[in-house]
């Protein structure tokens, strides 16, 4: 019946392009309109329509006048004409979806249309692209068009200064990277005055290469952090037990659940190793915890697979691009394990001080669209996830590249000799070869075997990162072999030199089947760009990870059936079927993963967009006053609440003196009340408001900003601690599983626990150091021969104007041996002031 209804009314993608062919025809005919316009009147053009947009005027009533317009100026500026399949492209990605386009049909022309549109709101247009290479060429390229139309472009890359940062971000379209706008979200919300924050907010994103972004850096969360207070000496004692533990009889493996654990025997070996008594002990839960981590990065992690070692650190390479991941660490002591296993230096571990994941970043946007060639097999996970449909653009030309079926061999060995075969082949013909790993040591292992053979060839993996896509780029000229990780050089064009479309044009050649087959597809996406001849073929073995672990039974049966000798592959739709079938397992368990990661971060994400917010409003409220005193009734309901009238142990005397006891520490109130005896709510409100009355006449013009201080400073060092007692929480609470409770609700009923008693914490640690605070008046020349010491012991001097100018602190002075501020309850010399 779904079948008979599609052929009458076409599928769901082919209706809303129907609906599109209008707006289309319209841009069509304004052409005409724009070309006799002077180049100076595009940039008019544009002023007149901020100011109508920002009067009312919608961007959708604008589209078909915009579209035009950047038309036109795109001919004039970059000499290249929007496609009419380019138009629909830039239509759907300003109404806020997904537009997958193949490889080669100009996204990076696309974006110019909605840019511009969403643009004229004022309000900032970020593209978000893989990496930094790509966002400095597209803004470099495509601002020439915006400049042309009088619009301001700015870039985020790594390295910039927070001057520079917030230059780019108030630019009316900024380029950059998604680490970097990640990176610096959670930066500003670190941040102590609101003259530091560089982003502006977050209004409308394109996601270049969306599936990638969203969905393969997504299991990765965005975390800032600190060193650790825990010595790193553990991790080489405990690396030097694992090489004495034997597989199967000590541990065992699940290569499927990417987890290693020790058996009975082995727990028993580790026990005689460490000469502990329990490992299981919970006093030997560090041990326990540091050898199963240890145990993962031998058995699990692969040297030039996983990461590799790089001026003597460990990097991570990301399973799906193949590109290195400076920064990036894996959390909870792995790095550390693999640190030791590699004998490079062991950073100490470190604290999260904030973190977020790509979901929780990117769903902040007011509306949010993406482009890429490869979207639709992951159309589900991107409506569940992020709301976005996926709508497929026709090419502009037909397609005209070859697609060979899978040839499958019995093991690796015969698969390899088969690839270099082949290559020699198309080698000697002169049609280029792109070749697809899905490892370093695999590119790797193919060059070793080409070199024998004496044939020139390039290797593109992470470790030649610097160089993607000046090798790509080159990867279409006549007889180049080019080895490549599958995704590498995304977003690079591949032409095609002289001679070689009479070859055959570009072929593509698959050294095994990814677990996504999205990334296939976007593999086989470099060749038959634009009506470009091309082919393509994948080499797979019995023995490849994806159809040993997910399929290799059913395959190998068919196989056998089928009859195979040596050395001979076998191609066959069955086999085709059954191999597709074992990459939307593994898609699905992968989607799975993404999915639990980002419903533990939702119940972070609530807490952070409470704590963020409420730090921006101390950030920038100018009532600080009244903040104390909503702070004060707070801390005061939650101290007073034991003796409550209500309470029928309201009048114990030992409850009562707990409250004083109470009221003390928090509010220092023995310095305004000398009695024992536990005052009235409102006798102790006015004793704390008089502490701070005599803060504020010390402090003068800088009570406001004193104020504003400690409760920044008492935000972020309990944010901190929350932010690691939700880590340990997270780490145990899977095992609630086994008493029949669900994990993810015991998360959320504990970590809603964790953040009221955090929520009290700040307000309460705010008051500790504020009633204790002696503000100390320096007299002006003392002031002066302090700074003069200052400049002198940094080796600079004061300009004669500099010296011209009183100078005032902008915080209290605190001795060295008083307590300090903060309330850690040492003195000043060994806590912030050391």
């Amino acid at each position: 019946m779904f079948g008979i209804v599609k052929k009458v009314f076409g599928s769901k993608n082919e209706r809303f392009l129907r609906k599109l062919r209008p707006l289309v025809e319209r841009i069509n005919q304004l052409e005409s309109t724009v070309t006799g316009l002077e180049d100076q009147e595009f940039p008019a053009r544009i002023a007149a329509w901020k100011e109508e947009v920002a009067q009312g005027r919608s961007l959708d009533d604008l589209l078909p006048e915009v579209y035009a317009l950047v038309r036109e100026a795109g001919k004039r500026v970059l000499n290249m004409r929007h496609f009419d399949c380019q138009l629909v492209g830039g239509i759907i990605l300003h109404q806020g979806k997904i537009a997958e386009m193949k490889t080669g049909e100009g996204k990076t022309l696309v974006a110019t249309l909605p840019v511009v549109l969403n643009a004229l709101v004022g309000k900032g247009v970020h593209l978000v692209t893989v990496n930094d290479y790509l966002a400095k060429r597209d803004a470099q390229w495509m601002g020439q068009l915006y400049n042309f139309l009088g619009l301001s472009v700015g870039v985020i890359v790594h390295g910039l200064d927070d001057a520079q940062r917030k230059e780019a971000y108030n630019a009316d379209i900024t380029y950059g990277t998604n680490n970097e706008f990640g990176f610096d979200y959670l930066r500003d919300n670190m941040k102590f005055y609101k003259e530091q924050l560089v982003q502006r907010d977050l209004h409308y994103a394109i996601v270049d290469e969306v599936d990638s972004i969203l969905i393969d850096e997504a299991r990765t969360p965005l975390i800032i952090s600190g060193p650790g207070e825990e010595s790193t000496s553990l991790y080489g004692r405990i690396n030097a037990i694992i090489p004495l533990l034997k597989k199967e009889t000590h541990y065992t493996v699940d290569e499927k659940a990417k987890t290693a654990m020790l058996t009975d025997e082995g727990v028993a070996r580790c026990e005689e190793i460490l000469k502990v008594d329990n490992l299981f002990d919970p006093a030997n839960i560090t041990l326990q915890h540091h050898i199963l981590q240890a145990l993962k990065a031998h058995a699990m992690f692969a040297r030039d697979v996983d990461y590799i070692v790089k001026d003597g650190q460990v990097v991570i390479v990301d399973e799906f691009t193949g590109r290195l991941m400076p920064g990036r660490r894996y959390s909870d002591g792995l790095h550390q394990a693999l640190e030791a296993k590699e004998h490079v230096k062991v950073e100490a571990e470190n604290q999260t001080l904030a973190s977020i994941t790509f979901q929780n970043y990117f769903r902040m946007y007011d509306k949010l669209a993406g482009m890429t060639g490869t979207a639709d097999t992951e159309a589900v996970e991107f409506r569940q996830i992020y709301d976005l449909d996926v709508m497929v653009v026709p090419t502009n030309k037909p397609m005209q590249r070859k697609d060979f079926p899978d040839a499958v061999y019995r093991n690796q060995d015969e698969k390899y000799a088969a690839i270099v075969q082949e290559i020699s082949k198309l080698h000697r013909k002169g049609q280029p070869v792109l070749v697809g790993t899905t490892s370093i040591e695999k590119s790797e292992l193919i060059s070793s075997q080409l070199k024998k053979l004496h044939i020139p060839h390039s290797v593109l993996n992470a470790k030649q990162h610097e160089k993607e896509a000046e090798i790509v780029a080159e990867a279409g000229q006549k007889g180049k072999v080019t080895i490549a990780t599958n995704m590498a050089g995304r977003g690079t064009d591949i032409v095609l030199g002289e001679g070689v479309r009479e070859v055959g044009g570009l072929h593509i050649l698959g050294t095994e089947r990814h677990e996504s087959r999205r990334i296939d597809n976007q593999l086989r996406g470099r060749s038959g760009r634009q009506g470009d001849p091309g082919s393509s073929r994948f080499f797979l073995a019995l023995d490849d990870d994806l159809l040993r672990l997910f399929g290799s039974d059913r395959i190998a049966g068919l196989m056998d059936k089928l009859g195979m000798e040596e050395g001979q592959s076998i191609e066959n739709a069955m086999i085709s079927r059954a191999i597709e079938n074992a990459q939307r397992k593994v898609e699905g368990h992968n989607f799975d993963i993404r999915k639990q990661l980002l419903e533990y971060d939702d119940v972070m994400n609530q807490q952070r967009t409470v704590i963020y917010s409420l730090r921006r409003d101390l950030m920038t409220t100018d009532d600080m006053e009244q903040v104390i005193d909503e702070f004060m009734e707070d801390v005061l309901d939650e101290v007073y609440a034991p003796v409550d009238p209500s309470n029928k142990d309201a009048s114990d005397a030992e409850i009562r003196a707990m409250v004083r006891s109470k009221l003390d520490e928090i509010f220092n109130l023995r310095r305004a009340d000398h009695s024992k005896e536990l005052p009235p709510r409102e006798k102790a409100v006015e004793g704390i408001k008089s502490l701070l009355a005599d803060l504020k006449k010390d402090a003068g013009d800088q009570y406001a900003e004193i104020l504003r201080f400690f409760l920044l400073d008492s935000l972020d060092r309990n944010w901190k601690e929350h932010l690691l007692n939700m880590d340990h929480l997270k780490e145990g609470i899977g095992l609630r599983g086994y008493g029949q409770k669900d994990p993810k609700q015991e998360y959320k009923r504990e970590g809603f626990s964790l953040f009221q008693d955090l929520l009290f914490r700040i307000k309460e640690n705010t008051f500790q150091p504020l009633t204790r605070l002696q503000v100390q008046t320096v007299r002006e020349e003392e002031f002066k021969h302090e700074e003069q010491k200052d400049l002198q012991y940094a080796g600079g001097e004061e300009s004669a104007q500099e010296k011209k100018t009183p100078k005032r602190r902008s915080a209290p002075k605190v001795g060295r041996n008083d307590p300090c501020p903060c309330g850690s309850g040492k003195k000043y010399k060994h806590c912030c002031g050391r």
